[in-house]
């Protein structure tokens, strides 16, 4: 019981003194403070001083002495007397006359002279003759001169006490010249309270200075450095607003240093303010326009620092007053913006410090620059600063509540969050003991919540994991690892994702349970190369297996099954059905092949396998086994069997072979294959006839990639000739030829297929048709017979609408000679986008040239879209023409052709006539035009300006005898 009345009076105890210590204690202070101030009297008594007026003159050249000043300032009448002078900046002498002081006591009396930009003072004696009394500067006086305060005193003796007194002064900077005559007491009292003054307030804002350094130092806060180095300048402007900025700390300043010193001053209180500034209110003035401004701002600090370095004091000023403006003007918007926006305690006291401060600045500015005497006297220099700076230190200390209680929240935060977060966090001890884990680890680990520091990590992960953990705290701090849970724990089977970092002795990490993501990530690793359905290679898989084998066997073979009238499959039972085939297919494959060899699907129904170090006859052999293998039984789907066949296309490979053309020989060799009939092999050797075609191709293709437009191309003419008038019309069709560079000529076939493989084709129609238009311009006078001249147009030019500006626009520019053209598209091109044709056709007849449906009767839709294809002729497909005479549903189908066209309104022609029975069963059916070997071969262009007709191409003496009969 005793015990427990003990404890309570303890606690009362300690509460009383805590209570009295942060409440009591201050308020007293505060509040004796207040009333000392407002009701206590001052310590020194400073009334009773007499201002002195003057007559005052300027001495710009500097020439007159005491008895000249002292005729002109009692001669002039103009000159009224005054009680304060400014001198406008000017450097060079004034001399005032001072009116005798109203004293008529005998204790010697004084005239303060308190300018504290005073450079020199001398003053005489005005009576009977000049004679001088004193002299000083800032270097030392002499006579009855002394220095006081921030400016010099003069002592005056019983002679000179009644009598005017002649003074000649020089100043720097905004200097006022002031006097006052007062009595050794109220000097010594007024001496007395500026020194209190001075010692009050450097006293003050150095400790502030000093207290807010440190702390800011300690907690390493760098803003609070500015706003300490901010109180030390403070304390410097105030001094050169007293006039003791000649000292710092008790030692006096080299007099020849001083007005560097207060340049440099100015421009470090300039830039401390405005990054003071800035830094206290970062995040508040992100939400403020007008950006540029502080940036200005920033260039007048540096404008103002290079100027105390470069400039004397009397330029320096002008340069401080403009600066000082325009600082004031910019800080006072973003004050006010401040205050309407932000509203928090921090900018309150920062405003109603820097309120304090842009006044008096503003003060002293105006008042210097403009002479406003109203504003002499307004503030206590000395009040200025010590209310400011206590001011700005509420603002810096609220500010720095504010961030503690911003970072107290984000700790709450950041606990909140360590919590409920469903990743695994925990804490490890140097023994890589769990010392610290939130509820997410605990469940995913089943972690005990006691933390003891008994349960190691190693107890929870698998063999290795420990050296794992070592290892990735010595890499890269942004790294992660993948672990495994250890075997017969609750972790066991599962994958996890670790990072780790050490900090402060203990090591710090998070851990997420990535098993389903591990396995779906290997799940795309293997579906990246391999066929969802079969479970083989595709085609990405197979090129690389391709792709290795090429680098590393001397000999080996890739096989190419496609599979036989597979789609009837899909048609007939359904794609259900179909897959299961190809699932019994590949299965197999790999029951034949083994499961080591690389086997892929790389289309609906097609399979190529990697038959590594194999000669080519050991690979037929295999492959004929094969498809004896796949045509042997029947596969079984539901209650349905299916007897599968393929064909199989096998080619010899070497080192360094390169994959595609290895692969594109195989799909050669299937092919080959399947037009042999069912079940049918094809292989390839080194040195076939295919490699050697596909190599050609290959070499054109590069050619054509290489540049733009390969050298070597050319254009030839193949006649088309009128069966009406075989001898009175010269028409023919543009060709192109590439000639390489061994001398050999690439028909139009295989160069237009390289071209639209390499992407070329646009470049080389667009050539065509501009060699063909520059052609027929130079060459119109030896072309009267001719009605037109066809250029084929291919479909990726046509669908190409860059190409058809530049089509049309070459138009425009032949457009007298534009109208021999017959530009021929096929009909499957024509189909493809019909509308887009049809703008195509009206547009190319509106600019005079004619169109052409070629190959027609290849489609399997073009009655039905042939109406809406306005066309000028129909060249009639030659697979139909060279087999007519032998096959009478071709002479049927031809004959229905020409018939169309007739009735429609176009002309036919027929190509690939290669011989005289062709030719008159065209007669009989009434084709319109030929065009063939029977006629004319592909023709230079000089032989066909020269020709009469395209009849006079015809070398065939039976074809000659037929159109001369003909004729007759």
């Amino acid at each position: 019981m005793t015990s427990d009345k003990w404890t309570f009076r303890d606690r009362l105890t300690s509460w009383a003194f805590l209570r009295f210590s942060v409440y009591v204690a201050p308020f007293v202070i505060a509040l004796g403070t207040i009333a000392v101030m407002f009701w206590a009297p001052r310590q020194f008594d400073t009334t009773g001083t007499v201002p002195l007026r003057f007559h005052v003159i300027a001495d710009p050249a500097a020439t007159l002495r005491p008895a000249d000043a002292i005729a002109r300032l009692r001669d002039s009448s103009s000159i009224a007397p005054t009680a304060r002078f400014s001198t406008h900046l000017a450097q060079t002498p004034f001399w005032f006359l001072l009116e005798a002081p109203a004293n008529n006591t005998s204790v010697p009396a004084f005239i303060d002279l308190p300018s504290r930009h005073a450079q020199t003072i001398s003053c005489w004696s005005t009576a009977p003759a000049p004679a001088l009394l004193g002299a000083g500067d800032r270097y030392g006086t002499h006579g009855d001169i002394r220095f006081n305060k921030a400016g010099f005193a003069l002592k005056l003796s019983a002679q000179t006490r009644d009598t005017p007194i002649l003074c000649r002064g020089t100043f720097s900077g905004p200097a006022y010249i002031t006097a006052t005559a007062l009595s050794r007491d109220k000097l010594e009292e007024t001496t007395l309270d500026f020194q209190q003054g001075a010692s009050l307030i450097t006293g003050g804002l150095l400790t502030l200075a000093i207290f807010v350094f440190v702390t800011a130092i300690i907690n390493h806060e760098w803003t609070y450095v500015i706003f300490a180095a901010w109180l030390v300048g403070n304390l410097r402007l105030t001094a050169n607003a007293m006039g003791f900025d000649t000292e710092w700390m008790g030692r006096l300043i080299p007099p020849g240093h001083i007005e560097f010193l207060r340049e440099f001053t100015f421009a470090s209180y300039y830039i401390l303010t405005a990054t003071l500034f800035v830094e206290l209110f970062r995040r508040e003035l992100k939400a403020i326009g007008l950006r540029w401004t502080l940036h200005a701002v920033r260039y007048g600090g540096c404008i103002l620092m290079v100027a105390a370095f470069m400039l004397s004091y009397a330029h320096f000023i002008p340069v401080l007053w403009a600066s000082a403006s325009f600082c004031i003007v910019v800080l006072t918007y973003f004050l006010a913006q401040l205050v309407f926006k932000a509203r928090s305690r921090t900018v309150l006291w920062y405003v109603a410090s820097m309120g304090i401060v842009l006044f008096a600045t503003l003060s002293e500015v105006l008042e210097a620059a403009f002479g406003f005497k109203g504003l002499a006297g307004a503030h206590s220099p000395v009040l200025t600063a010590l209310s400011s700076s206590m001011l700005c230190a509420f603002a810096i200390a609220e500010r720095m509540r504010e961030e503690r209680e911003r970072r107290r929240q984000m700790q709450i935060e950041l606990r909140n969050t360590y919590d409920v977060t469903p990743i695994g966090l925990f804490t490890l001890n140097e023994e890589h003991c769990f010392v610290r884990a939130n509820p997410a680890l605990h469940a995913m680990l089943g972690l005990p919540h006691a933390q003891d520091g008994s349960h190691r990590w190693a107890d929870y992960f698998a063999q290795g994991a420990e050296r794992a953990l070592n290892e990735l705290l010595e890499g890269d701090e942004s790294a992660s690892i993948e672990i495994e849970g250890a075997p017969g724990t609750t972790t066991d089977g599962r994958r996890y994702s670790l990072r780790a970092i050490r900090a402060k002795g203990f090591i710090e990490g998070s851990l997420e349970d990535v098993t389903d993501r591990s396995k779906a990530v290997e799940r795309l690793h293997f579906l990246a190369e391999h066929d969802p359905l079969t479970g083989l290679l595709n085609r990405r898989g197979i090129e690389h297996a391709i792709a290795r084998q090429c680098e590393q066997s001397d000999a080996w073979a890739l096989a190419y099954l496609d599979l036989d009238r597979f789609k009837v499959f899909n048609d007939l039972f359904g794609h259900s059905t179909g897959d299961e085939i190809l699932r019994h297919v590949a299965a197999r494959l790999v029951e034949r092949l083994g499961s080591h060899v690389p086997i892929g699907r790389i289309g609906g129904d097609e399979f190529v396998c990697v038959l590594a170090d194999m000669e080519i006859d050991d690979a037929i052999a295999r492959c004929k086994e094969l498809v004896t293998a796949l045509n042997a039984a029947p596969f079984l789907v539901d209650t349905r069997a299916f007897q599968v066949r393929g064909s199989i296309g096998v080619v010899e490979c070497s080192q360094g072979e390169y994959g595609q053309d290895a692969l594109a020989y195989a799909d050669r060799a299937c092919r080959a294959a399947k037009r042999g009939g069912n079940a049918r092999l094809v292989a390839l050797r080194k040195g076939a006839p295919a490699f050697e075609e596909r190599a050609a191709e290959i070499s054109l293709i590069e050619a054509l990639g290489e540049s733009r437009l390969p050298d070597g191309l050319f254009l030839v003419m193949q006649p088309i000739m009128s069966m009406q008038a075989p001898g009175e019309s010269l028409d023919f069709e543009m060709l192109l030829r590439l000639r390489t560079a061994d001398g050999a000529v690439a028909t139009a076939g295989k160069l237009i297929a390289a071209a639209e493989d390499s992407g070329t084709i646009v470049q080389i129609d667009r050539w065509v048709l501009a060699t063909t238009l520059a052609w027929l311009s130079e060459n119109r006078a030896s072309l009267s017979r001719t009605r037109f001249v066809c250029v084929n147009l291919s479909g990726g030019s046509l669908n190409d609408e860059h190409f058809l500006d530049e089509l049309f626009a070459l138009f425009s520019r032949y457009e007298d000679i534009v109208h021999y053209l017959c530009i021929e598209i096929t009909e499957s091109v024509a189909l493809h986008d019909l509308e887009h044709t049809e703008r195509f056709i009206a547009r190319v007849h509106d600019m005079g040239a004619k169109i052409a449906i070629d190959d027609f009767g290849a489609g399997q839709t073009s009655l039905r879209y042939l109406k809406k294809l306005s066309a000028d002729a129909l060249k009639i497909d030659g697979e139909f023409v060279r087999t007519m005479c032998n096959h009478p549903a071709d002479i049927a189908i031809v004959e229905a052709i020409i018939n169309l066209a007739r009735n429609l309104g176009m002309r036919s022609i027929a190509e690939w006539v290669e011989d005289l029975q062709t030719l008159d069963a065209l007669k009989e059916l009434g084709v319109d035009y030929v065009q063939g070997f029977a006629i004319a071969k592909p023709q230079e262009a000089r032989d066909i300006l020269v020709a009469s007709s395209a009849a006079s191409f015809v070398t065939n003496p039976e074809v000659k005898r037929y159109l001369q009969a003909e004729t007759v």
